[in-house]
């Protein structure tokens, strides 16, 4: 099928699925997401492909939801909420899901729901120069798909999620065990596709039922209905009006995203404020 926001290409045992709304550093909108969801579902149907790479077109991996389309969106009552929170939760755990191995290539920005696609991927590599974020907190939102606990310490998770951090760099990330790789923005590309037909190479039904047990401990352990319960808070907070919230959209409606994101950034210390 064609698609608007994204691209699909094979070649070989490797489909590489790349966000496509370089404009806008590939932040996802829902016309987006349900083009991604197809194009797993096409992958997963494919018997060619052995493994996907994921990677973002132009500047950046993705800057996570759109916000201009999140602000022009209906979300007046709780149901309309949790409705708009499932898709975009459905959303990255496709990537979870895909029973084809997923392997993330960022750079740029890997920011809010863009960094939980990430982590739902089974592989990450990094770009060098790439920045990480999950700045939910600072502007009166929640985690989507609340991965981050499941794939490093908690104190690291904590102070992540809790400060609002957006300006993690490539290297913390891989220390605290957010990445696999880091490798120089030439060789983002060369080096997945490597890992991708080293996993292509592997014994097809070893990988598959390989990824479905290790995907199925962490189900076992919990992982599945911990999110579930995280998306019903998240639901809940994103239904609560706040402060914060309501002085960001005002902003951001008079004088646009780029002066809301400054008066957000301004209020922490490594956006200069207190």
């Amino acid at each position: 099928m064609p698609f608007q926001h994204i691209r699909l290409d094979i070649e070989g045992p490797v489909a590489t699925l790349v966000f496509n709304r370089p404009s806008v550093l590939n932040a996802f909108h829902n016309e987006a997401m349900d083009e991604c969801v197809a194009a797993l579902k096409q992958v997963a149907e494919n018997d060619t492909v052995r493994a996907v790479l994921v990677r973002g077109e132009g500047r950046a991996f993705s800057a996570g939801f759109d916000m201009k389309a999140s602000a022009e969106r209906d979300m007046s009552t709780v149901d309309k909420v949790r409705a708009q929170m499932e898709r975009q939760f459905d959303f990255i755990m496709a990537f979870w899901d895909c029973p084809k191995p997923t392997i993330a290539l960022v750079h740029g920005f890997c920011m809010a729901g863009a960094f939980e696609v990430a982590l739902a991927c089974d592989i990450t590599i990094a770009a060098e120069a790439t920045r990480f974020g999950e700045p939910e907190v600072r502007f009166g939102t929640g985690i989507v798909a609340m991965l981050l606990p499941w794939a490093v310490l908690p104190k690291h998770a904590k102070e992540m999620l809790l400060t609002g951090n957006d300006k993690m760099d490539a290297q913390r990330a891989h220390q605290i065990g957010i990445v696999n790789h880091v490798v120089p923005a030439d060789e983002l590309v060369p080096f997945g596709r490597r890992m991708a037909l080293d996993i292509a190479a592997a014994a097809g039904p070893s990988v598959f039922f390989t990824k479905r047990a290790m995907n199925r401990t962490y189900e076992i352990m919990g992982m599945r209905d911990a999110l579930k319960a995280s998306l019903d808070i998240d639901v809940i907070l994103n239904a609560t009006p706040s402060a914060e919230k309501a002085e960001f959209q005002r902003i951001r409606k008079e004088q646009g995203l780029k002066a809301a994101l400054a008066w957000r950034d301004g209020r922490f210390s490594d956006g200069k404020g207190g």
